[in-house]
């Protein structure tokens, strides 16, 4: 019989915005200076409009 207790919890979006945030973290405490918009759109991914 299945533990319903047993429950895996994932959340795909979530797990992309942790990664995201944690690549701007790393890249901002690898500058020695403020990150510019045009360094976290691509840090991000965004491209330009």
């Amino acid at each position: 019989m299945a533990d319903q207790y047993d429950v895996t919890l994932e959340d795909g979006d979530l797990l992309v915005e942790v990664e995201l945030t944690t690549n701007l973290i790393i890249a901002a405490t690898a500058s020695d200076e403020r990150l510019s918009v045009e360094e976290i759109d691509r840090i991000l991914g965004v491209s330009p409009a």
